[in-house]
């Protein structure tokens, strides 16, 4: 993977900057992550909250991928999975500075090339602003579905992401025995950031050795700075000095609901806020917050988007990792 910096990764959060993006409503109806209000919601809220993100300085925008859920797999995370960059080149149509993150794409779903070839034109045609979010999946019924095999995705993984940097880092890739050229060509150079999401050792392993960043799924606080170093000790024996961004989910109500929140939701005075981002996870070298804002409403949710971006987004801070 190339060197796209000082950090020895494609940086896209300044030093001691804490960065904070959204995964956007509508596009999944998942029973883990998705509130009532989503469910009567359409194209014109997602937009809404879109711009919102993009008003109020949001590092991100993001949208997830799944093609195909079982029954079984259904019942909790729903059948409604926008296509991730379908909707986030339709997302940069309609807003101008906030990045678009695949949260996360599936890379063993597709030849990589096709991968690269989508996030390639994404990043062409919003003027630089992909982030290339790739994981292992892991829904064993999707595999089956696509012909896939879920046991060897790991490997497959590994392989394509190789294969999407070069094709993202170079026109031309040797690949089915010889160079085959794409364009068009993305505009971050060397290339868009690549982050990898999950938070088993292989997905840890694939963000020491590959990654540009790294989105944590359901990684537990008390165990986050423990994963954060040994990240930083893998990636000592392939590149060091690289020092890849790493993420956090913040779950949060900015100001007093006047509803009942659900318990475990970080709520109250904007300083509050800061003060826990600043000193959990800010301290531990956490570059950006992927931001779950609970909202009864697609207005509400914008007027919370505001709120953080202006009340607690300038005081963030972090320690710069080495």
């Amino acid at each position: 993977m190339s060197s796209g910096g000082p950090h020895g990764v494609v940086s896209v959060v300044p030093d001691g900057v804490l960065a904070y993006g959204m995964q956007l409503p509508v596009q999944s109806l998942s029973t883990r992550v998705s509130m009532p209000w989503e469910r009567d919601a359409g194209v014109d809220d997602l937009l809404r909250v879109a711009r919102a993100c993009d008003d109020a300085g949001f590092l991100y925008v993001a949208v997830c991928h799944h093609v195909a859920l079982p029954p079984a797999a259904a019942e909790a995370m729903s059948t409604q999975w926008y296509d991730p960059v379908a909707t986030l080149a339709f997302v940069a149509a309609h807003t101008e500075r906030t990045r678009l993150m695949s949260n996360v794409f599936i890379a063993a779903y597709q030849h990589p090339l096709v991968t690269a070839k989508a996030f390639a034109t994404l990043d062409h045609l919003s003027g630089g602003r992909a982030i290339v979010g790739i994981g292992a999946g892991h829904v064993e019924g999707e595999f089956d579905a696509l012909g896939v095999s879920f046991a060897g995705r790991g490997a497959v993984t590994d392989a394509a992401l190789r294969t999407i940097v070069d094709a993202l880092t170079d026109e031309w890739t040797e690949a089915g025995g010889g160079p085959v050229g794409q364009r068009p060509r993305p505009v971050q150079q060397p290339h868009p950031p690549v982050w990898i999401g999950g938070s088993g050792r292989p997905a840890l392993r694939r963000v020491a050795h590959l990654g540009d960043g790294w989105i944590p799924q359901a990684t537990p606080l008390d165990r986050l700075g423990a994963d954060i170093d040994w990240i930083l000790r893998e990636r000592d024996a392939v590149r060091p000095g690289a020092v890849p961004e790493i993420g956090y989910h913040l779950v949060a109500h900015v100001g007093d609901a006047s509803w009942e929140l659900p318990k475990g939701v970080l709520h109250g005075s904007p300083q509050r806020i800061v003060d826990f981002a600043n000193e959990r996870l800010g301290a531990l070298g956490v570059s950006h917050l992927q931001v779950r804002l609970f909202a009864q409403s697609a207005p509400e949710l914008c007027d919370q988007i505001a709120a953080f971006g202006s009340e607690v987004g300038p005081h963030l801070t972090r320690k710069t990792l080495s």
